[in-house]
């Protein structure tokens, strides 16, 4: 199942109820305000450094470029492009969009 994430972490809980009910094996998409998430230094970086160890997780590079956190990427957090994420939805038979 691919898990999409839209929403800011600081804004609303729904980072961590889709880390709740996600199962290991599964793969998350940080997109939109929810690439906060994936920044270092935060105080999000201890609940996705643990995601990482048991889901594959990725950010929309666009998104983090457009909000200017690129370079602060967490290790184990993969980039991809439009075309990534349309590969995604192929590659899992489900999504779940957290909204």
């Amino acid at each position: 199942m691919l898990h999409i994430v839209n929403k800011s972490p600081f804004q609303t809980s729904t980072l961590d109820t889709c880390l709740s009910m996600a199962q290991p094996g599964h793969a998350l998409l940080l997109i939109e305000d929810g690439i906060y998430a994936a920044t270092a230094g935060s105080t999000t970086e201890a609940r996705m450094r643990a995601a990482c160890s048991q889901l594959k997780v990725y950010a929309l590079q666009p998104d983090m470029d457009a909000r200017g956190v690129t370079g602060k990427l967490i290790e184990g957090i993969t980039l991809v492009d439009y075309a990534g994420f349309v590969d995604l939805t192929v590659e899992h038979n489900t999504s779940n969009s957290w909204l």
